[in-house]
């Protein structure tokens, strides 16, 4: 489950999630612990590129992964709609210590730059790479729910 949904994706990330444009994706970007900034600012930034040139870094050594497995779900029993995602897997991880995990729309993925990426989503994913295979395992309720309130 999310920690948190971004503001600019609030009411539109199961949009997004569906993948409705022809070369899109959705992308994993770990963020490190050291200098991480706190949920209040992180879920200000509208594009990934804004949000890196922050006091967030992002943990390179890792690499980012497009999400597999995209599936939006509407559960009329429980009124609720989510987006779940196959778990992300590092295979002998490596780097700095990590804090956060963003998933962020990738509208084109043949031109796209981190100014065209939208986060969606932000995770509290702390784990320190020792070299050994990471996974984030995502929750069975999915990466989010929307729901009344």
């Amino acid at each position: 489950m999310a920690d948190l949904v971004t503001n600019i994706a609030k009411g539109r990330f199961l949009y997004y999630a569906g993948l409705p444009a022809t070369n899109d994706a959705l992308i994993a970007v770990v963020l490190e612990a050291s200098g991480l900034e706190a949920d209040d600012a992180l879920q200000d930034y509208d594009t990934l590129s804004t949000l890196l040139a922050g006091a967030s870094n992002e943990q390179t050594t890792m690499g980012r992964k497009t999400l597999t497995s995209v599936v939006v779900a509407v559960n009329d029993t429980s009124n609720t709609a989510n987006f779940d995602a196959a778990d992300i897997t590092w295979t002998g991880a490596s780097g700095s210590a990590t804090g956060k995990l963003v998933v962020c729309y990738d509208p084109d993925t043949t031109t796209g730059t981190d100014a065209d990426l939208i986060p969606l989503t932000i995770h509290d994913f702390a784990v320190t790479p020792d070299g050994t295979d990471i996974t984030a395992q995502i929750d069975a309720a999915g990466l989010a729910v929307a729901e009344n309130a």
